[in-house]
């Protein structure tokens, strides 16, 4: 098998992973350095997700129409561009502009990189070749944050971003020279009434959240905004019915596995994509860490789920799904709550012992309910089932990471604005729940 194409499309792989967690180690350091508060910087965190949910259900489109190899390399760069305006930024606006604007780039990289590959490689390689994607998806969120702790202590927060830049520049530079000219299917019509809708929906509910509780905004403009975002998904449920080729099928709903994958996924995910939010911030705010400190403590969560990749196959093979499932999510909720029970005095083998198990749980449930998706989808909808299952993941967690802010500045005002401990606590207990 030519490892050739799974290597360059891993650089860029590995590149928006890592960038996914580096960036929760220094949110205290970016917000002190903006003028802003740590917690504000949800708007950032969820800025990157919904850029990613409503760009990706049309990176295949854009893929089509302008070729794969084309549209990779352009995403690599767009992403560069986004890394180097959050490290120039002096605002919470720009840097949220920014984060948005690397997200442009990140929904075109996965994607497309993954189409390049499966149009690349024989479909007796293929196996072979997702092997060697999933290692940055693995590694990435592993080096995340410790790479992010060690670069904001040592040097400065500015550097989890310009680091992108030549990873970013070899990466363009192999996509162009060494990536193959594949063809692409004819290019269907675009339901691009479906995609303003949809992208509507998802920042207006995400964004209203996030500002609902921020002090610098009047409350009201986030009820608008979520308001406004409810009202565009009614209109995309009601425009994707009568399509007759939507952006994002609610006709896959049809399907009970899927629908109950989905649903509990996108559940599930409010309170699990809300620890990396939560924890590092605990860690510093709480607990005094310097950010490397607190990065070489929550990377032990993905070396759990690292850990679990090896044994889920005979896990599954032994209990069946649902026993895995109910188990996983259980003992996901209850440590996500022990989270809440720690304190500057908890023996740090305790801290990393607990984040360990977390990781191999959610890891359980996740890989099982990503198999459980596509169970009954026949060939002809796996394409809108993969858009779909990708879109609501990221809007899931952006609305867990707004839940926790939220939480977060409420206990926060009623302890007349310290953000202690006893926030933290309380928004574990509640993502937990």
């Amino acid at each position: 098998m030519n490892r050739t194409v799974p290597l360059i499309v891993a650089i860029a792989l590995f590149m928006e992973n890592m960038d996914s967690t580096v960036i929760s180690t220094a949110l205290p350091a970016i917000a002190d350095d903006i003028g802003t508060t740590p917690i504000a910087l949800k708007l950032a965190l969820t800025a990157y997700l919904v850029s990613l949910a409503i760009f990706i259900p049309v990176s295949g489109w854009v893929a089509d129409r302008f070729g794969a190899r084309r549209v990779f390399a352009i995403a690599i760069v767009v992403f560069m561009i986004g890394s180097i305006a959050c490290a120039i930024s002096g605002s919470l606006f720009q840097f949220v502009v920014s984060r948005f604007l690397q997200g442009m780039g990140g929904a075109m990289m996965t994607p497309v990189g993954r189409l390049v590959l499966v149009r690349s490689t024989s479909k007796s390689d293929l196996v072979s070749a997702m092997a060697w994607l999933t290692i940055p998806a693995l590694i990435g969120p592993m080096a995340g944050p410790p790479v992010g702790g060690f670069l904001t202590t040592f040097l400065s927060w500015h550097w989890i971003f310009l680091i992108n830049i030549p990873i970013g520049i070899m990466g363009v530079i192999l996509a162009l020279t060494l990536l193959p000219k594949v063809e692409a299917p004819p290019v269907r019509r675009v339901d691009w009434t479906g995609f303003i809708l949809a992208g509507a929906a998802a920042s207006g509910v995400v964004f209203g959240l996030s500002v609902i509780s921020l002090p610098a905004l009047p409350a009201a403009w986030g009820a608008v905004a979520t308001l406004a975002g409810g009202v565009a998904f009614a209109g995309y449920v009601i425009h994707a019915r009568r399509s007759p080729d939507p952006l994002l099928s609610p006709k896959l709903f049809r399907y009970p596995t899927f629908r109950a994958a989905i649903i509990g996924t996108t559940i599930f995910r409010l309170g699990a994509g809300a620890v990396p939010f939560l924890l590092p911030l605990m860690l510093q705010l709480g607990f005094g860490m310097t950010p490397f400190q607190s990065g070489l403590v929550t990377f032990v969560s993905a070396g759990g789920a690292f850990a679990m990749k090896f044994t889920i196959k005979r896990v599954l093979a032994a209990t069946g799904f649902r026993t895995v499932m109910i188990g996983a999510a259980g003992g996901a909720a209850v440590s996500i709550a022990i989270n809440g029970l720690f304190t500057p005095a908890t023996p740090i083998v305790l801290i990393v012992a607990v984040l360990f198990t977390g990781g191999l749980v959610r890891s359980l449930f996740f890989t099982s309910a990503n198999a459980l998706i596509f169970a009954d989808i026949t060939d002809a909808d796996a394409a809108q089932a993969t858009a779909v299952s990708a879109a609501m993941q990221q809007v899931s967690i952006a609305v867990g990471v707004a839940i926790a802010g939220g939480v977060l500045d409420i206990v926060a005002s009623l302890n007349g604005g310290e953000l202690g401990l006893s926030a933290f606590h309380t928004g574990f207990f509640v993502i937990a729940a």
